[in-house]
């Protein structure tokens, strides 16, 4: 009779972790395969046009020459960064962005807010989707149609307002031209294109509000203003902070078209943003390396806003969007 010894007779085969981990990821995989189909094309979408577009940063750390080719034009580091820095028009391209973003931030970004809250205290369901499907097409308007619009509203040459103005005060204001005018101008066009647009992910988190709270708090005695302070908002505070973190991201992106389309050599000065001024720079006088680094710097200082607006967010206790 062969004897084994304790040792011998009490080892246990041990699982791999690994292959263990690998058939779960399987399993999981073979359950919702059809949920992944679903997603396949939506995540082609970003590959291709998102991420695999991103070897073209690689422009801005090269001296980029046409005749030689992407591959074989001259990598110079940071001299394209260097000399954007160095050029006198880095601060006013930082000042005039940087003020569009927060005259941005203090007038629009509130204004889909205020008017989700109004729409949502509309009682009749006529109005309130008669409201909304006005509100909603100007979103639709192509920018030129807009700026077209503003030149027949503002021109001092026959423009409406301007007329009224004239027969009003005695005078007229030359509001295309004026660098006074263009900031207040272009706030008022996003607030008009997109303010109702805007108002969608707020009225469907107010959706979601439950509405005992409010007749709890009629019952208190609390008035309109009181339910509005202690109900509507806490219960869309944290869609404000994810829609803030999300456009946080799109503090330098003053709008390409809308800008471009409303600038001209009198307010050039307080018009000129990143977008044109890449645009110039790139297609105009074909300085692609130079501006493929100034494209660069500002996608960089968005992503620095995301990340710092994320984590202020979740140091005063929300959860942030990662």
């Amino acid at each position: 009779m062969i004897q084994t010894s304790d040792a011998e007779q009490h080892v246990v085969p041990v699982p791999t972790v690994r292959t263990s981990k690998r058939s779960t990821l399987i399993a999981k995989v073979v359950r919702d395969k059809y949920l992944l189909l679903l997603v396949l094309p939506g995540l082609a979408y970003f590959i291709i046009f998102k991420y695999v577009p991103m070897w073209g940063v690689l422009l801005a750390f090269k001296n980029y020459q046409p005749y030689v080719g992407f591959m074989k034009s001259e990598w110079v580091g940071l001299d394209n960064f260097k000399q954007f820095f160095q050029d006198p028009v880095f601060f006013k391209l930082i000042r005039n962005t940087l003020l569009l973003g927060l005259y941005d931030m203090l007038f629009f970004f509130p204004a889909p807010i205020i008017l989700a809250i109004l729409l949502n205290e509309v009682r009749k369901s006529f109005y309130k989707r008669f409201i909304q499907s006005l509100i909603y097409i100007p979103h639709f308007i192509s920018m030129v149609i807009v700026a077209s619009i503003s030149y027949l509203l503002l021109t001092t040459e026959g423009g409406v307002i301007n007329e009224l103005m004239l027969k009003v005060f005695g005078h007229k204001i030359d509001f295309l031209t004026s660098e006074n005018w263009f900031r207040p101008m272009i706030i008022t066009q996003s607030i008009w294109k997109e303010m109702g647009w805007g108002t969608i992910i707020f009225l469907a988190a107010l959706a979601g509000v439950d509405q005992e709270q409010y007749e709890a708090a009629i019952v208190d005695g609390a008035n309109r203003f009181r339910q509005l302070w202690h109900i509507t908002l806490p219960a869309i505070q944290g869609t404000i902070i994810v829609v803030l973190i999300l456009r946080m991201g799109h503090f330098m992106d003053r709008g390409f078209e809308q800008v471009l389309l409303m600038i001209n050599p009198l307010n050039r000065s307080v018009a000129e943003v990143f977008d044109t001024y890449v645009y110039t720079a790139g297609i105009i006088q074909g300085a692609f390396s130079y501006s493929a680094a100034v494209g660069l710097f500002k996608a960089v200082i968005g992503v620095i806003l995301v990340f710092t607006t994320n984590y202020l967010a979740k140091r005063a206790g929300h959860s942030g969007i990662f």
